[in-house]
């Protein structure tokens, strides 16, 4: 890992802790993020674009690779409720793509999460996260999901991980869009509320029954 483009600023091993409370817990939420937005709505996974492309010298030090290695890259954006909030860069070595994440491949308009989370054979590093800058893949990324309404780079956290299967690197970059947070405070709002809700009806039985029992007695 190359800790000088750490400290330059792009990816951080942090979350900056300026950041409000709902963008460190997702920027930071373990498991499959689909999942994760699965719980706020109905989401639709649309594949912005396949192809072959050299490795970025400023995202070889992720998955330990020389610059302009032939990688795959997948660019996908999901949706929740028809609102934009997710844009997705994945990239692996273009050999992998056809041995150990030939799957990737085959993937279409599903997540990949349908083939992470159940082989015992992946591992997963810890996350990455930075506040986006325009020169970035990842902003390109999003400039292609979302064309002429893309928002600044400025305006975008992301975070990143690699998964390794027989030490084949498959890095996965998650950029967060603005439209996203309102949703997943709602939602938040909505389950606190749930929770309470919960708590006062077994407070409200626990007080129903010991008036019986009293009555009873």
């Amino acid at each position: 890992m190359n800790s000088d483009v750490i400290r330059a600023g792009i990816w951080r091993e942090n979350v900056p802790p300026s950041l409000p409370p709902e963008q460190k817990y997702w920027l930071l939420r373990p498991g499959a993020l689909t999942g994760g937005l699965r719980q706020i709505g109905h989401v639709d996974l649309a594949v912005v674009g396949e192809y072959a492309s050299g490795l970025p010298a400023s995202e070889a030090w992720m998955v330990g690779k020389p610059p302009r290695t032939a990688m795959h890259v997948r660019e996908i954006r999901m949706a929740i409720n028809g609102t934009n909030s997710v844009v997705a860069r994945s990239f692996t070595p273009q050999a992998a793509s056809f041995s150990w994440w030939r799957g990737m491949r085959a993937l279409n308009r599903r997540p990949l999460a349908d083939m992470l989370y159940h082989d015992p054979q992946i591992t997963r590093s810890r996350f990455f996260v930075c506040r986006v800058r325009a020169g970035q893949p990842l902003y390109g990324a999003v400039r292609r999901a979302l064309g002429g309404q893309a928002p600044a780079a400025q305006a975008l956290v992301a975070r990143c991980s690699v998964f390794w299967r027989q030490g084949c690197p498959l890095l996965v970059a998650e950029c967060f869009l603005p439209a996203f947070w309102p949703l997943a405070a709602k939602a938040m709002h909505e389950r606190r509320l749930s929770r309470a809700g919960d708590q006062c009806d077994r407070i409200f039985d626990r007080n129903c029954l010991a008036r019986s029992e009293r009555c009873s007695g």
